[in-house]
């Protein structure tokens, strides 16, 4: 197999299990973003949510990966952590199967955001919850937003990628 060279090319499970194309996104710019239910940062659920209500009619997506590596933040299954997104911050955008994001464990994908868009000091690891990767309609990261990084101050990002 060739090394992909967008993210458009993995594969990842859903929330039930199923296995989704990302290639089901081509040509949309992406905000993908590893979450917890239990973490300081979780409230920025509801600014991911606005993100992707004020831009998906114009080709954006917003995709949440929950994450249990960092302080066991995300202890639920897929089914609770669905859950949680829908009620407590009525989340309308996908969120898939949890994963690790580090590691020999590392999910492919994170594999491949991490290698393009390293983090401070050029470091592949994902610091905490809620890092946040920009990419762009040709499938490639394009920038990486730390956990702090609150969603609308992308949104200028965002709508500079916009087609």
């Amino acid at each position: 197999m060739t090394k992909p060279n967008t993210v458009y090319q993995f594969e990842c499970k859903d929330h039930r299990g199923d296995v989704k194309s990302l290639s089901d996104f081509t040509g949309q710019i992406l905000l993908i973003v590893n979450t917890a239910s239990k973490c300081g940062f979780t409230p920025q659920y509801t600014g991911l949510e606005k993100l992707h209500q004020d831009f998906h009619q114009r080709g954006f997506s917003v995709l949440g990966f929950p994450c249990n590596q960092f302080g066991n933040q995300e202890p639920g299954s897929n089914e609770e952590i669905q859950n949680f997104c829908t009620s407590q911050f009525e989340v309308t955008f996908p969120v898939f199967a949890k994963i690790d994001v580090n590691g020999d464990t590392a999910a492919p994908l994170y594999q491949f955001l991490t290698q393009h868009q390293p983090g401070l000091m050029g470091s592949k690891k994902i610091k905490w919850n809620f890092t946040k990767f920009l990419i762009n309609a040709e499938g490639e990261p394009i920038a990486r937003f730390g956990s702090s990084t609150k969603p609308e101050k992308i949104a200028e990002k965002i709508t500079e990628t916009l087609p």
